[in-house]
Order: structure tokens, then C-alpha cells, then sequence
């Protein structure tokens, strides 16, 4: 017996009257929502919707209008819809239920219940148009101490041996996203993005395609456990290098871009043959302990003759801290902390949704562990996953990161309507796909303006935060946790955060 079909997850309605049949709807659904009949009507098939809203934002007359869930289930506490939707799916296929973006359960967002300071009166506040503020950012290993002689002429001359250090002109980078599970139009306004604004941006696991070249010096190669376009030209190429261990959307797990996305393009960038399907195992083959990484983590300086800094990405789980630590001891200059909300081109549903913690405790607890123990200036501490405005970002500094990635946002900004079918290749607006019709809906040249005035705009409101709370550099606010008040947090979060109650 059939199982039937379930309800509609979105129902796609035109307004006839104002409809001008000019195709437009037709021509952009890459989902195949509408079809042109003989007769010139539309026919819609609304099963096919993602609400990607490509359909809505191209129309002249505003006459499509789209509804979620307008016909329902019996309303259940325990059986919501989704979960009944997944039973079906998975009885139907036999097959594990793939997702994209990050966590989409309820959890309460604990950024959105923490404050900020303000100065008034006895400490008054500064005003970043009149004065200076202070937004470099410099990620790598510092020195404890730093040892100085001063020479006969009077000049100061520093014996202390510097490691390098990546320059930002603000805290906010953007993350990796691969060549592969995004269209080169889309990693090419990212880079121009990243130039424009002094800041830095991530490959992701999927090599250097040879268009992003000129970028070089903004962008942070990846080595993965895959190692998909790894060679000793990619690694000198990159401003720095990432070892990617983990994931927050898909902790333990590896990466798989699927074979209809590898395109001839892709399977050169990545070394792979075209149409093959990308597998990144679960761990590095060549990694089963700090010790081991430590190896990887040199080899990789020795390499390119120690003058870039080795970051190292693992995702926010139970055990982070420890974790951390121990890369603090492997020589590499900065860990990145992946929270459970990062993005994902493709996660199985059951670990976007179920494993792994919140970036914000992941932050608190490694930014503690590492002061509890000394090490604190090993290492910096990138803090990715979830960052969805200005405020996140100072609330993220003031638990202790460095700096943070963006990813999602950026690609909001892109025209992205965060449908989360990025897996399944048919992307309208030319970003999370390869087809070449869709690519070229794809402009980088306006493209990367948005994104970089994305990062100016959030920079300035990161200015005018730190202005209101009296600090006139970034290096004050990181890890100042004294600056931050919790509201309708439980006691055992504020007690991880280390952050007091509203009205202490």
C-alpha cells in the first residue's frame, strides 16, 4: 500500500489579474515549480517549492505569493511535522536525510540573551567619529615576554624571535566554503570582498582554482582529511593554512560533494576525476592524537619555510576546551571553533541537528582553559558558526575569540535565501551550483560590493559598540567578559560563560 503523499510544505498561488505572463518565473525556478503551457498559462506544481524565492523577487508585478504549510498535520507535542516527514522519507528511500545550513532546532540562542555595556557619567563613552578606534586585528602565536636591548646609539632593538601573524584591518573574516559546494562566481566575489576590505578569506576543502590566484594574499588555504588539491603550489599561494578536523554542522563526521556537482573544472581545482564524488573520511588518516597533529601542523611550516601561521578547525563539542589546549601545544597559531549552527553546502539531518554545542559556550570555556593554564597567547581563537550581525560579533570578542568567520550571512548578502537545498546542486541564484546557466546569474563584481559592504557596515557598528562601552581598541574588549550581563540565562550557563546576571 502506498504511503501517500504528505502535506504541502509550501503552496505557490499567482494573482491572474495582475500576472502579465512574461515567463520570468518559468525562466528562474531551477526547481521546475513553474511550466508554460500550450496555451500560455502557467501551470505550478508547488510539491517542487524549496521557497528559495527567486520566483518572487524576479517578478515585475509582485502577483506570485508563496504560504508554508497552508494545509498541516493534526497538531501533535511529541510528533511534529518534520519528524513525521522524516519517518515517511526514510521509509520510502532507506536512505539518510540530508540537510543543509546549520541546527535548526528551537534551542534558545544564547547570543541574543546576552547584553552589552554601556558608559555613563563617571566613565564616559568615546565617540568613534571624533576618535580613533583601534579594530587591527593580528592572529598567531605572541610572546610571553618580550626581551629588548638598547643599544649604544639609543636605539631599541628587539631580540625576541616573532612568529607570523595574519594583519586584519577588522575581526571579521569569511569562512570556507569550497570550490565545489559553491560556484566559482561565488568564491570570486567572496575574494574580491575580502580584498576590498583588508580582511581574509577561507577556500574550504576544494583546492585554489587558478581564476582566484590574484587573491592569494587574502585567502587561507585548508587542508582536509580528503586532501583535495593539496599540493606544495596551493600551500605557498595561501596567506596562511587551516587544518580542518571538524565541523560544527557535522561534528565526527567527513564531507561528501556529490559527483553531479564535480564538474571539469572542480575535478581539476580538486585533483579528482569529473563526476566522482568528493568523500573527505571522518578522521585524518594520519591523525590519532595532539602528538600526531603536531607532526602535520610542522610539516606544513617546514614546508613553506615557516612563514605562515597554521590554524587548526575543530568543531564545538562537549570536550572543546581540552581539545584546544592541546592544540595550543602542537605549534599551531590559532585554533578555529566551529559552533553548531555553522553552515553546511550537506550534513544528515540527525547530526546538523543533534550534536555539538552552542559557539558561545564553546568560546567562554576555551578562552578560560587556555588563560587557566598560561597558554592563552599560543594560540588565537576564531570563533565561526551562527554570526549573524555586529552584535554577535562583539558578544563572541568579549567571551574571548579573536576574530570570527562569517559564512551564511555572507552569502545572504549574495542573493542567498537560505532554503538549505544547497546539496542538490540547482541553486537560482548561482551560488551553491554548477550549472553554468545558474552561474552566470552570478555577478561578481556586484556581488563582492555587497559583501564588502556587509563587513564595513557591521566594522562601524563594531566601532560604535565599543565606543558606547568606552573602549577605543579591540584588544580591551577581547575576553572582557565584565562587559557583558546575561538575561534569562539558567545559573549553569552564566556559571560556563563566566557572566553575571542582569543587574549584578
Amino acid at each position: 500500500m502506498s504511503l501517500g503523499s504528505v502535506p504541502l510544505k509550501y503552496r505557490i498561488q499567482i494573482d491572474r489579474q495582475q500576472c502579465m505572463q512574461c515567463m520570468r518565473c518559468v525562466d528562474n525556478c531551477s526547481y521546475g515549480v513553474f511550466r508554460e503551457e500550450d496555451d500560455g498559462n502557467i501551470l505550478i506544481d508547488s510539491r517542487k517549492c524549496t521557497a528559495c524565492h527567486r520566483c518572487i523577487s524576479m517578478c515585475p508585478r509582485d502577483a506570485i505569493n508563496l504560504s508554508e504549510r497552508p494545509v498541516d498535520y493534526r497538531s501533535h507535542p511529541l510528533w511534529t511535522p518534520e519528524a513525521r516527514e522524516d519517518v515517511i522519507n526514510q521509509s520510502r528511500s532507506g536512505r539518510i536525510v540530508l540537510a543543509g545550513m546549520g541546527n535548526a532546532k528551537d534551542y534558545p540562542i544564547i547570543y541574543d540573551r546576552l547584553v552589552l555595556d554601556a558608559c555613563q557619567v563617571t566613565n564616559p563613552s568615546i565617540d568613534p567619529l571624533r576618535e580613533p578606534m583601534e579594530l587591527r586585528t593580528y592572529l598567531g602565536q605572541k610572546p610571553s615576554k618580550l626581551d629588548i636591548r638598547k643599544q649604544e646609539n639609543g636605539e631599541i632593538e628587539l631580540n625576541t624571535k616573532l612568529s607570523p601573524n595574519l594583519e586584519l584591518q577588522t575581526p571579521i573574516m569569511i569562512g570556507h566554503m569550497s570550490y565545489g559546494a559553491i560556484s566559482l562566481n561565488a568564491q570570486l566575489s567572496l575574494a574580491k570582498a575580502a580584498a576590498k576590505t583588508g580582511t581574509y578569506m577561507g577556500t574550504g576543502e576544494g583546492g585554489l582554482h587558478k581564476d582566484i590566484y590574484p587573491y592569494q594574499d587574502n585567502m587561507i588555504v585548508q587542508v582536509a582529511s580528503g586532501r583535495f588539491g593539496v599540493d606544495i603550489n596551493y600551500l605557498d599561494r595561501g596567506a596562511a593554512i587551516e587544518i580542518k578536523i571538524g565541523q560544527g554542522a557535522k561534528p565526527g563526521i567527513g564531507g561528501h560533494l556529490p559527483g553531479e556537482k564535480v564538474c571539469t573544472d572542480v575535478s581539476c581545482t580538486r585533483m579528482i576525476p569529473a563526476g566522482s564524488d568528493a568523500i573527505s573520511p571522518a578522521p585524518h588518516h594520519d591523525i590519532y592524537s595532539i602528538e600526531d597533529l603536531a607532526q602535520l601542523v610542522r610539516g606544513l611550516k617546514e614546508a613553506t619555510e615557516w612563514k605562515k601561521p597554521v590554524f587548526v578547525k575543530i568543531a564545538a563539542v562537549h570536550n572543546v576546551a581540552a581539545v584546544a589546549a592541546g592544540i595550543a601545544r602542537s605549534s599551531a597559531d590559532a585554533v578555529v571553533i566551529d559552533g553548531f549552527r555553522g553552515g553546511t553546502g550537506a550534513s544528515p539531518k540527525v547530526f546538523r541537528d543533534n550534536v555539538g554545542i552552542p559557539i558561545e559556550a564553546a568560546i567562554a570555556s576555551v578562552d578560560q582553559k587556555l588563560n587557566d593554564q598560561g597558554i592563552r597567547n599560543k594560540v588565537s581563537v576564531i570563533a565561526s558558526g551562527g554570526i549573524r550581525n555586529s552584535a554577535d560579533i562583539a558578544k563572541s570578542i568579549a567571551l574571548g575569540a579573536d576574530a570570527v568567520y562569517i559564512g551564511t550571512a555572507a552569502l545572504i548578502s549574495m542573493g542567498c535565501r537560505v532554503c538549505g537545498n544547497c546539496y542538490r546542486g540547482l541553486c537560482p541564484w548561482g551560488i551553491a551550483t554548477q550549472r553554468e546557466d545558474l552561474v552566470s546569474r552570478l555577478d561578481p563584481e556586484v556581488e563582492s560590493e555587497h559583501v564588502a559592504n556587509l563587513i564595513n557596515s557591521w566594522t562601524l557598528e563594531l566601532s560604535e559598540l565599543m565606543g558606547a562601552a568606552g573602549i577605543n581598541s579591540i584588544e580591551s574588549l577581547r575576553g572582557n567578559r565584565s562587559r557583558l550581563r546575561g538575561y534569562m540565562l539558567d545559573e549553569g550557563t552564566l556559571d560556563v560563560l563566566q557572566v553575571k546576571p542582569v543587574g549584578a
